[in-house]
């Protein structure tokens, strides 16, 4: 054999990854972009179905600066308006007007009931609480499998499809760290929201923990925008609003 061709046949058997390996890290963080600008506004409905068919909806209208900052105002029904809920990081709080102080809450409770919890609807950038563990390669799908970075993170993995050629998840299964599954996130319809953002107009859930029950979450806007920090602060809750 000559030598050089002996030089190329030691190099391939080499397990040398290839200059154009996919970064999980990087791929994940452009899915990140396209379901969401890193500072925006948003308006969304939550809606919650029980078993027997009955429904219970919720308006919000949402702002988040960065990758740790979030506040979300209720608009509607009229019982639950003016609430606000602020996310700063890993911290949450609930402000209901005369009340007083705003509350401590949790990622795993729910200021709306129903199959999404807090860290569902103040949601950060799954390459911030998350890391790629392994990512498959299908035809038509990216298939992540996703390990939380902490222990505070409300779900321990995340098995996550992405939409090969929109770069936005299908589906996400999130896990315990026991490995039971709590529930099933389902993005759907995509639609273009201007300023080319391309993204599910619709997200759903279910839990085999809340059996006949579901909650659909849908998108009206959703526009960049930037805030001062001092919009992410609890004296500023009862002001939300004013940012409409």
């Amino acid at each position: 054999m000559r030598p050089g061709l002996m030089t190329i046949v030691l190099l391939a058997a080499l397990s040398i990854p290839p200059a154009f390996a996919i970064d999980g890290a990087e791929l994940l963080k452009k899915v990140d972009r396209n379901l969401q600008p890193d500072s925006y506004e948003m308006y969304r409905k939550l809606i919650n179905i029980e078993p027997d068919g009955s429904k219970k909806e919720f308006v919000l209208y949402t702002v988040k600066k960065g990758q740790d900052k979030m506040i979300a105002v209720f608009l509607d029904p009229p019982s639950e308006k003016g609430r606000a809920t602020l996310r700063l990081g890993e911290n949450m709080w609930l402000y209901i007007p005369n009340v007083g102080k705003p509350l401590r809450i949790t990622s795993l409770q729910s200021v709306v009931g129903g199959v999404f919890n807090n860290s569902d609807i103040l949601r950060l950038d799954y390459s911030v609480e998350y890391d790629v563990e392994s990512l498959e390669e299908q035809p038509d799908l990216y298939l992540f499998s996703l390990k939380a970075k902490t222990k505070t993170v409300s779900y321990d993995k995340l098995k996550m499809s992405v939409d090969k050629k929109a770069l936005v998840p299908t589906t996400i299964e999130a896990y315990a760290a026991t490995g039971m599954l709590i529930k099933t996130l389902h993005y759907k319809n995509i639609k273009d929201f201007g300023d080319g953002l391309n993204r599910p107009s619709v997200l759903e859930t279910d839990s085999p923990l809340y059996k006949g029950y579901k909650s659909v979450m849908l998108y009206s806007k959703i526009a960049r925008r930037q805030f001062d920090d001092e919009v992410f602060s609890l004296n500023y809750l009862p002001r939300v609003d004013e940012l409409r």
